[in-house]
């Protein structure tokens, strides 16, 4: 119960957050986030696409340096066969830094 609300109000949180780093493409219309199955799930409205694309990350890595804590992506689920293959070949070599309040909460 109290994980639960956690992930629902960070969330919320990383919703904000991830419109700010996408919203020259689109924007995020639902973020959930399971920080005990490590899984988060985004739906996204895109410049030049018909319609909303779901990303699922269905695991996910935290990693911290002496600076910065970030997210790795590690198996992905997309509603694209597109996107699913640039994920499936590109995206588990990415990490991207977390702002500060995310580390702890993920």
């Amino acid at each position: 119960m109290l994980n639960a609300a956690k992930d629902a109000l960070t969330s919320r949180a990383a919703m904000a957050w991830a419109n700010s780093l996408i919203g020259r493409y689109g924007r995020v219309l639902a973020l959930k986030i399971d920080s005990r199955g490590k899984s988060i799930e985004v739906s996204c409205e895109l410049q030049g696409e018909a319609s909303p694309i779901t990303v699922r990350i269905d695991e996910y890595a935290i990693e911290s340096d002496s600076d910065s804590t970030y997210i790795r992506a590690k198996r992905f689920t997309a509603s694209r066969p597109w996107l699913q293959n640039f994920l499936n070949d590109f995206g588990h070599r990415q990490k991207i830094r977390l702002p500060p309040w995310a580390g702890g909460a993920l």
